[in-house]
């Protein structure tokens, strides 16, 4: 053990030159890479930070796919949802990806969504 403590001392007092001259003489004597277990350890770490909770999301988009066959029914539940006027809410529901609501809450995206799907349409919530 006090051999290790000798050799940890010796290498203490080498410079970046010496230490990076070590290193490949070290390589080519053994025939390994030095560079390959720093990648896999950087590698591990990123798949360490990129394994952290993502935020929850907060804000929601309803967005309307198709209008469906029953295009009255949808265009009171955006105008019940929105207050947009008749004409308004006939292009909202005519328009392929109209946004009924932006930025809106979970639950009255949701609640949006199934007012929506109940007239008839193709929602999605983003």
């Amino acid at each position: 053990m006090a051999e290790l403590e000798k050799i940890v001392d010796q290498l203490s007092e080498l410079s970046v030159l010496e230490a990076a001259e070590l290193v490949k003489l070290l390589e080519d004597k053994w025939g390994v890479s030095a560079a390959a277990p720093v990648a896999v350890a950087a590698v591990a770490g990123m798949a360490a930070a990129g394994a952290e909770p993502a935020e929850e999301k907060t804000e929601f988009d309803v967005i309307i796919k198709e209008p469906g066959p029953k295009k009255i029914e949808v265009i009171k539940a955006i105008r019940q949802l929105t207050s947009l006027g008749l004409k308004e809410a006939k292009d909202m529901a005519e328009t392929p990806d109209g946004k009924v609501l932006e930025g809106a809450g979970k639950e009255a995206a949701n609640d949006a969504k199934s007012k929506l799907e109940a007239a008839g349409a193709t929602v999605e919530v983003v």
